[in-house]
């Protein structure tokens, strides 16, 4: 990673601005060459026109030089805003190309910054995250990661642990001195207060996907229930077919919807009955997979109908706690019947008519109050780690234990020792004290290119 490396940094589509980005040694001549200049002073922003090789201008441009190490990447770098016309950018690329740049590779800016020690791996990993944060709660929780807030806590474990072992090996290496005791209980003490703390962070990884990929909700009930008007009142635009029809909704519909400071993806699924052909059979099939797999589910029931007859195993996928009845129609019938009372007791109901728009507010406030008391958390500082993460403090955590059950049963201390050296491991795969380079290249081939 040592050549210059250039790539566009905003979406290839018509905009006004877009922003071509190089980083490398190449930098500084490059300016003075394309832009006819002297060495460009850093961090002070020029009009100028991009002649190419042949001399021909392309673009009235800005430009900036970033001089190292005080540049994102902490390499020289030169950033070029041109118009937003995808041609210009990418002549201009084709330039920068046959000048001798090389083409970024997804996720390069950022893994040289990360190798150029301007941030932590966990902080190198919030960067993507805040690209693609599509909530108010997740692009806060990324925010705190690229901040450097996960590194910290990590830093903090592996000093404790550090410290930990600092008195094991003390033992090992000046057995004749005059040390004073091992305080097993002390020792103790910390590994469990420090593998607590571990699993805190642990615990929050199974509500990363939910905040990040945002909320799955299935919208579930029998043919003509108004699960389509349902969905298109709640999004305040048509999004699914709505008709008498039984049967128009075949397949699984998504779209997104702010749900507070989050998102969800509602899911219309096919009514449930017992099916008229081939096609409808496998509609209803995948709808019930979809309702499995939900993070919570509003069963759409028409309070002017009789209770429908549900596939049997279709009760095993909802429960009280992550499904909401949602009685509609009730312009034309008010009172729900006492067999809905029978079917499902204790369930949370709300009342709506997708014709008037009655009740349609207060299903999205229970379905945020759902949401809040039943799905999104996190732990106390509201710091969220991935399943990487939460591989890599696992493993911590299980060394660190079994470390201090050997010190605690006079075991040796070399195999104590080695305990604690693999929790140290761990923990630096999270931040980037490794030299795992089939970690690095699994994490920034997830990037875009261009950052």
């Amino acid at each position: 990673m040592n050549g210059t490396i250039a790539a566009l940094s905003t979406p290839n589509s018509p905009s006004a601005i877009a922003v071509i980005r190089l980083s490398g040694p190449d930098c500084a001549k490059l300016a003075m060459e394309i832009f006819s200049t002297k060495e460009p002073e850093a961090r002070r922003t020029r009009l100028a026109q991009y002649k190419n090789m042949s001399g021909r201008i392309l673009d009235d441009v800005l430009f900036t030089y970033f001089k190292s190490p005080a540049s994102y990447t902490g390499e020289d770098m030169l950033e070029i805003s041109c118009h937003g016309n995808p041609l210009i950018c990418s002549e201009i690329l084709r330039d920068l190309f046959e000048r001798g740049c090389s083409p970024a590779q997804p996720g390069e800016f950022t893994r040289r910054a990360f190798l150029n020690d301007k941030m932590d791996l966990s902080q190198a990993e919030a960067v993507a995250l805040t690209i693609e944060a599509k909530s108010l709660r997740s692009l806060e929780a990324a925010r705190r990661q690229m901040s450097g807030e996960l590194g910290e806590k990590i830093r903090g474990f592996s000093g404790a642990i550090a410290d930990i072992s600092a008195i094991i090996e003390a033992y090992i290496d000046f057995p004749d001195e005059d040390l004073p005791d091992e305080n097993k209980d002390a020792i103790a003490k910390s590994a469990a207060e420090i593998s607590g703390n571990m699993q805190k962070l642990i615990d929050t990884a199974r509500y990363a996907p939910i905040l990040r990929g945002g909320i799955n909700i299935s919208i579930a009930g029998a043919p003509n229930a108004g699960k389509s008007s349902i969905m298109n009142a709640l999004l305040g635009e048509k999004r699914a077919i709505v008709s008498p029809v039984a049967g128009t909704t075949r397949d699984v519909i998504g779209e997104r919807m702010p749900v507070g400071d989050h998102f969800a993806n509602l899911l219309d699924t096919a009514g449930l009955r017992d099916a008229e052909d081939a096609i409808e059979a496998e509609g209803i099939a995948l709808a019930m997979e979809k309702i499995s797999h939900a993070d919570m589910k509003l069963l759409i029931l028409d309070s002017s109908a009789p209770m429908p007859d549900f596939p049997k195993k279709f009760y095993k996928l909802i429960s009280k706690g992550d499904t909401i009845i949602v009685l509609n129609k009730t312009d034309i019938s008010a009172s729900p019947s006492i067999v809905l009372e029978q079917a499902f007791p204790g369930y949370e109901a709300v009342k709506v008519s997708c014709k008037t728009g009655e009740g349609i507010s207060e299903l999205k406030t229970s379905i945020l109050r759902f949401a809040e008391k039943n799905k999104i958390a996190a732990s106390a500082d509201d710091i969220l780690v991935s399943a990487r993460h939460a591989d890599a403090l696992a493993r911590a955590k299980d060394a660190l234990l079994a470390a201090s059950e050997k010190i605690s049963n006079d075991g040796l201390r070399e195999l104590a020792a080695s305990d604690l050296r693999e929790a140290l491991d761990s923990l630096g795969e999270i931040v980037g004290k490794t030299e795992n380079d089939e970690i690095l290249d699994r994490i920034f081939s997830s990037f875009c290119i261009g950052k």
